[in-house]
């Protein structure tokens, strides 16, 4: 071949390889959401615009170089079963998910996706990942609660509620089997602060409105809730029956007091949220899932709402007062 044919044709092939590398590039990435709330639920919208912002302000932006596909489950496990299955048709580069069970079935995927799960508990616990210095495979995120926290809700409810002698622990084992950790942690600490625990592991509406009838039939109780999808998605129901009992309960996250709950303690999920695109964009740019540790919670909140303390005819001490994060009036 001569000089000139072959610098013809090697022209050719490297304009070509560039050509394919910018067509690439200009591909929008495609990332998925695997909720396991309600769509309708503003909550956990404010959480799905959280990262949208963090990914906008690192240059991702929908529609120009990034499509999402959304999922909600709104609390049905077998929907959000489905929804995975209907996410692994899709090409995506990475999947987000903020429920554990949807962070158990992208382990387990047969098409290995990178995924970071946002605000679920014990990881290594529920096989999500090995190590939380270095996870394998696929996954990697930002974890919640741990198990402990329980004796702080404790310290906090019967602060605020000092005539308290039993303490309802509200959950699913069906959305949440983990909860039994929870429940453990909360059951051990309970005798410290001189409270009965009461298990109310409930699965649907018809179960919550039951068990707290129930509970409200025997005077000075109180109840916690765990951080989990079945109580989040019901929480409607739940706040209108601790009203009407007068049934002082704490909750983990900001937005129950906000809507009428007597108090918060928990972190800051919309700062979780956020926080995590910095990791989709790492993974998009295209470092290691496995190479990037698991993220603990940097901000708790503690919440009160003086007008529900009020309607319960509670007075809550000063240094409640002074400790609280946000006082609601």
């Amino acid at each position: 071949m001569k000089r000139r044919d072959f610098i013809a044709v090697l022209g050719g092939v490297v304009a070509m390889s560039l050509t394919a590398r910018a067509q690439q590039q200009a591909r929008p990435r495609r990332i998925g959401y695997l909720t396991g709330f309600s769509e309708a639920d503003q909550e956990a919208r404010q959480r799905i615009a959280a990262l949208r912002g963090g990914m906008e302000a690192l240059g991702w932006v929908e529609g120009r170089n990034l499509q999402t596909f959304e999922r909600w489950a709104a609390g049905d496990v077998a929907l959000l079963r489905r929804h995975f299955e209907e996410l692994m048709a899709l090409d995506l580069d990475l999947v987000v998910t903020g429920h554990t069970l949807g962070a158990q079935l992208m382990q387990k995927a047969p098409r290995p996706v990178p995924t970071v799960f946002v605000g679920i508990a014990d990881p290594i616990g529920s096989g999500v990942v090995a190590n939380l210095a270095r996870p394998s495979g696929h996954i990697t995120g930002f974890t919640a609660f741990e198990y402990a926290i329980g004796g702080k809700w404790l310290s906090l409810l019967t602060g605020i509620a000092p005539r308290t002698k039993r303490v309802a622990l509200l959950f699913s084992t069906k959305t949440a089997p983990w909860a039994q950790n929870f429940w453990q942690s909360f059951a051990t600490a309970a005798p410290m602060y001189a409270v009965e625990p009461v298990r109310m592991d409930v699965h649907d509406p018809a179960e919550i409105r039951l068990a707290l009838e129930e509970f409200a039939r025997e005077p000075n109780g109180a109840l916690l809730a765990v951080p989990e999808v079945t109580v989040t998605v019901n929480r409607k129901l739940v706040l209108a029956l601790t009203a009407e009992h007068r049934i002082p309960a704490l909750f983990p996250y900001r937005h129950f007091p906000a809507e009428g709950a007597l108090a918060s303690y928990g972190i800051d999920l919309r700062d979780m949220w956020r926080r995590s695109a910095s990791y989709v964009d790492r993974i998009l740019k295209g470092e290691k899932p496995a190479e990037l540790p698991i993220q603990a919670p940097t901000k708790f909140e503690f919440v009160l709402n003086l007008k529900t303390a009020k309607a319960l005819g509670l007075v809550i001490p000063q240094d409640m007062l002074i400790a609280a994060d946000e006082v609601i009036e």
